[in-house]
Order: structure tokens, then C-alpha cells, then sequence
């Protein structure tokens, strides 16, 4: 018994049961059958004004649970073997003169289960006498009692499908398990039903093929990295693989990418250790930068020792106020960092600096009076 178990376990698109449908049984067939009744009524009355009300209201509301029935199984051999029973009943249980009313009631299950309704985004596979006829758009049509049939009623909206591959290995030999999205949409109904016995189902398992043969041709890097050129390439192979089916591949999206837990460890650490690396390259290159500003200032300070006293004396400022603590420091420092001296030095520096410039203004003054006397 398992042995026999595992046999069906294995195939893979085995169909569950699915009943079948020849017409759709909605409001608009409920309208029409009681259109039919109510004329069944009249033309009875006319004919048999004496004929006693209980068995015309039997008749009618026999008719409306045959039209219930029908609703649960809308098949056209449903339809005849309820009528069959209806004049059953009508001839051996009541009476033959209930003819008009029970005549007018099997137009009205006939007729009204031949009214289709079809909505903007559905369309509809009619066969008739088992071959195919025609493909109805939305809106209102008509079937041929018992002779047509719809095959089945097509959503040719954008539809999203997910699927997975479990325990693919990549190129490089690693396990995972990737989930991805499929958008895609029906645009030849025709072929949808008579080229695939079930587009949806051959759809996600093409999906899945597709998926794993895509898997098998990347390292690991790539398919972390370039999920979307991923699911272009998947996109493309199974278009071409859809299309005589009548379906379009609009999109495939990686939604998730699942590894094991140690290469994830792994993996973490690496990327971790190449973090650091990038951030120590920035601080070196930073410290380089830092040291041509510091070169280039020692320039400035060399021959402008003053300077120099300045930015030391705003160095120890700085560090006492941001620290808000005690500094200790040799007192020859604080020697060098007298504000007095290095007020009366700058001072002198200063006096020096217009000397020199006053004498160099007279000797050119003198240069050039010579000049003029010459």
C-alpha cells in the first residue's frame, strides 16, 4: 500500500478533482426562467382557467429547485435528466392538462442556462459538438442548447505566481534555496486551453525548471549580487517556453535567497573583514593628507615663530575647554607662552619691520634724486 502511495507521490501534476461546467448559471438565467414561468402562467390560465392554483404553484416551484440544482452543476446532461423528471412527475403525479406550464418551464431551463454573461477581464472557449468554434469576448452572448459548450472561462488579467527552488546547488557547489515571483498573462485564450491541459500549473513548473537550470549556471556572488539580471535571464527562457501556450512571461523577481547558516557566517565575517580593511586604507590616506597640511604649516610657522606661540597657546586653550580638566606641561612651555613677551616680541618684530621699510623708502628716494640730477 505505501509502495502504491509513493507512485502517485511522485507525480508531480497530478490533477485533484475539479467539477465540470458546460454553461454558467447566474442572475441573468434566474431572470429569464421566471419570465419563462410567468408566461408558462398565463398561457396556462388562458387555456385551463378551472385548473386549480396548488398544482401550477407545485410546477413553478419544482422548476425553481431544478434551476437550483442546476446552478450547483451546470451541465447540460443535468439540465435534461431534471426535465425529464419534471414531466414525470407532472404527467403520473398531477395532472396532462399542466402541459402549457411545464412546457414553458423546459424552454426556461433550456433558454436560461443558454444566456452567458461574460465579464470585461474573462474570456470565453465555446466548443460545439466537442470542436472548437469560437472565442466570446465580454458581455452578453448565446449558447445552442446542448449543442455548445464552454470549455472555460479565461482571466486574461496580469496574474502573480510565486515559486521556489529548494536545495539548488550553484556553480560553485553551494546549497540554497531561492524564492522568486512570476507576473504573467494570458493573451492568446485559444491556445491556453486547447494547446495545455493546465496553463497554470504548466506555468510554475516551467518556472521552477527554469530557475534551477539559472541557479546552476552562477556562483554564489552572482546570484547574491545580480538578482535582477537573474530573473531577466529566467524571464526570457521561459517566455519562449510559454508563448505556443498562448502566455507571456511579463516579469520574474528574486523575492529571497536563503543559504546555510555557515557559509552565512562565513560570509558575514568576510565581509566584515573587508570593512575594516576599506576603512583602514581610508584613515591611512587620511593621514597622508594630514601630514602634507601638517608640512605645509611648519613652512608657515618656521618663519613666523610668533605664529607658532599663538597656535600653541590656542592648542592648550582648546584642550582645557573641551576636557574641562587639569593639564600638567613643563613650566619652560608656559616660559615660551607668556603672553606679555610674546605681545612685547610681536611688538618689537613690528617696530623692526617699519624701520626697514622706512629706510628702504629713503634710499630709493635718494637713488632716484641722484638720477634725476645725472
Amino acid at each position: 500500500m505505501s509502495l502504491y502511495r509513493k507512485k502517485f507521490e511522485r507525480i508531480k501534476n497530478m490533477k485533484g478533482f475539479v467539477l465540470k461546467k458546460d454553461f454558467s448559471f447566474g442572475a441573468l438565467s434566474f431572470l429569464v426562467l421566471t419570465l419563462f414561468l410567468a408566461i408558462g402562467a398565463i398561457v396556462q390560465f388562458s387555456l385551463y382557467p378551472s385548473m386549480p392554483h396548488e398544482a401550477v404553484v407545485m410546477v413553478s416551484v419544482a422548476t425553481f429547485v431544478a434551476s437550483l440544482i442546476i446552478a450547483l452543476f451546470p451541465l447540460w446532461a443535468v439540465v435534461m435528466a431534471l426535465i425529464l423528471i419534471l414531466w414525470v412527475a407532472v404527467v403520473g403525479g398531477l395532472s396532462l392538462y399542466l402541459y402549457p406550464i411545464t412546457a414553458l418551464s423546459t424552454l426556461g431551463l433550456l433558454f436560461s442556462s443558454a444566456f452567458q454573461m461574460v465579464y470585461q477581464w474573462d474570456k470565453v472557449i465555446v466548443l460545439r459538438l466537442g470542436k472548437f468554434n469560437k472565442v466570446h469576448g465580454p458581455g452578453l452572448f448565446f449558447l445552442i442548447p446542448l449543442v455548445d459548450r464552454i470549455a472555460e472561462f479565461i482571466d486574461t488579467r496580469i496574474r502573480a505566481t510565486d515559486f521556489s527552488a529548494e536545495k539548488t546547488l550553484t556553480k560553485d557547489t553551494v546549497p540554497v534555496h531561492v524564492d522568486a515571483l512570476a507576473f504573467w498573462m494570458i493573451w492568446d485564450a485559444k491556445k491556453a486551453i486547447l494547446e495545455v491541459e493546465d496553463y497554470t500549473e504548466a506555468v510554475i513548473l516551467s518556472a521552477q525548471t527554469a530557475l534551477r537550470d539559472s541557479i546552476g549556471k552562477h556562483y554564489l556572488r552572482s546570484l547574491l549580487s545580480e538578482r535582477e539580471e537573474l530573473g531577466k535571464e529566467i524571464q526570457q527562457v521561459l517566455d519562449a517556453k510559454t508563448n505556443p501556450w498562448g502566455v507571456t512571461i511579463l516579469s520574474i523577481e528574486i523575492t529571497d535567497i536563503i543559504i546555510p547558516k555557515e557559509l552565512e557566517d562565513s560570509l558575514s565575517k568576510q565581509a566584515q573583514a573587508e570593512r575594516e580593511k576599506e576603512s583602514r586604507i581610508i584613515l591611512g590616506a587620511a593621514e597622508v593628507e594630514i601630514a602634507k597640511k601638517f608640512a605645509e604649516a611648519s613652512e608657515q610657522y618656521a618663519n613666523d615663530p610668533i605664529a607658532l606661540q599663538l597656535r600653541s597657546m590656542n592648542m592648550i586653550y582648546e584642550g582645557i575647554r573641551q576636557n574641562n580638566s587639569m593639564m600638567l606641561m613643563p613650566a619652560s612651555i608656559l616660559d615660551h607662552m607668556d603672553f606679555g613677551s610674546v605681545m612685547g616680541t610681536a611688538a618689537m618684530q613690528k617696530v623692526e619691520q617699519e624701520k626697514h621699510k622706512n629706510e628702504k623708502h629713503t634710499k630709493t628716494e635718494e637713488e632716484k634724486h641722484e638720477h634725476d640730477q645725472n
